[in-house]
C-alpha cells in the first residue's frame, strides 16, 4: 500500500458518522435539489414546447366552449389545414382561435347556398359544424363570384386561410383576410377543463 493511499484511509476512518438529523437533512436537500430541477424541466417545457390558452366567446362552438382551458403545442409547428390554431392576430390585435382551413397555394371556395366549404375543388368533410352557414354580408365583395355563387379566396405562400366552427358568429378570414403563419402561436391538441366539453384531444 502506498503512503496516499494509506493517508485517504486514515481520513476516512477519522470521519465521524453523521447523526439522524444530518442524514434526514442530506435526503431533505437531495428533494429539493430534484423539484427545482423538474420545475425549471417544466418551466422550459411550458415556455417552448406546451403552453395554456383559455378560449373567449362562442366563435368554436360546439368544438370548444367560452372559458376552456387548453393546452398548445408550439415548438417547430407548421400549420395543416384541419388543425385547430391559436394565432396572434395584428388585424384584431388579439388572440384567436380558429380552424386551418387551407395554407399557402390552395384555393377555398365557400357557397353559402349549399353550405359547403371547397379546397383546391375537393369539398370538405367538415363533420364538427352544427349549424348551417349564413352570408351575412359581411365578408369582403371583392372575393365574390357571381358566376359560381360563392366566395372563393387563394391563399398567398406563408398565409392561412382560417375559419371558426361557428361559422354565423366567428370573425375569420372571411373578414380579417389570411393571416400569417407567423401569426400562428401553436396547434390545440388537449382541453384539460371546460364547464360544457369533454376533457380530452380536441380536433
Amino acid at each position: 500500500m502506498n503512503e496516499d493511499t494509506q493517508l485517504d484511509d486514515e481520513l476516512l476512518e477519522d470521519e465521524p458518522p453523521k447523526s439522524a438529523e444530518e442524514k434526514v437533512l442530506d435526503t431533505v436537500l437531495e428533494w429539493l435539489e430534484t423539484i427545482v430541477l423538474a420545475v425549471f424541466v417544466m418551466i422550459l417545457i411550458m415556455s417552448f414546447v406546451i403552453k395554456i390558452i383559455n378560449v373567449k366567446g362562442p366563435s368554436m362552438e360546439k368544438t370548444l366552449f367560452d372559458g376552456d382551458k387548453l393546452l398548445l403545442y408550439s415548438l417547430f409547428y407548421e400549420p395543416e389545414p384541419g388543425d385547430i390554431v391559436v394565432v396572434n392576430s395584428d388585424y384584431l390585435d388579439e388572440t384567436i382561435i380558429k380552424r386551418a382551413i387551407a395554407v399557402g397555394g390552395q384555393t377555398v371556395e365557400i357557397s353559402y347556398t349549399d353550405g359547403t366549404v371547397k379546397v383546391d375543388g375537393k369539398v370538405l368533410d367538415e363533420y364538427y359544424l352544427t349549424d348551417e352557414m349564413i352570408d351575412t354580408g359581411a365578408f369582403s365583395q371583392t372575393a365574390y363570384n357571381a358566376a359560381t355563387d360563392s366566395y372563393t379566396y387563394t391563399v398567398p405562400e406563408g398565409m392561412v386561410f382560417v375559419m371558426g366552427d361557428n361559422r354565423n358568429r366567428s370573425t375569420d378570414s372571411r373578414v380579417i383576410g389570411c393571416v400569417s403563419e407567423t401569426e400562428v402561436l401553436g396547434k390545440v391538441v388537449l382541453r384539460f377543463a371546460s364547464s360544457q366539453g369533454k376533457i380530452g384531444f380536441v380536433k
